[in-house]
């Protein structure tokens, strides 16, 4: 077994939360994600909130190209993801949104 991480080993994607906050306070709040399973990384999740989602995709200067789009939830939810190097981490940005039920009922079809 390998050692534990320790709370330093997760020091890349926690100063560059904090840069964010400096930089970005004024965006929406998302939640965040940072896990010893990819301790280079940062998520950013944006829940019924696919607005925030593009206002933080822009203010980074990721593509509109660059981002992914998925269902899920039998075609009710759209999934957006985005990823960028940012400070030194992965930066991922997923935003969830709802798919009106006419809508996701019309792509079961």
């Amino acid at each position: 077994m390998s050692e534990a991480l320790t709370l330093d080993d997760l020091a890349v994607p926690l100063r560059v939360l904090r840069l964010l906050t400096a930089d970005f306070g004024h965006l929406a709040a998302p939640a965040v994600r940072v896990t010893t399973v990819w301790p280079d990384r940062l998520e950013l999740e944006f829940h019924d909130d696919l607005a925030g989602f593009e206002s933080w995709r822009d203010a980074l200067g990721i593509a509109p190209d660059a981002v992914t789009h998925a269902t899920q939830s039998a075609g009710r939810t759209r999934v957006l993801h985005a990823s960028s190097e940012y400070a030194g981490a992965q930066l991922e940005l997923v935003g969830y949104g709802r798919i009106p039920a006419a809508v996701a009922a019309g792509a079961a079809a």
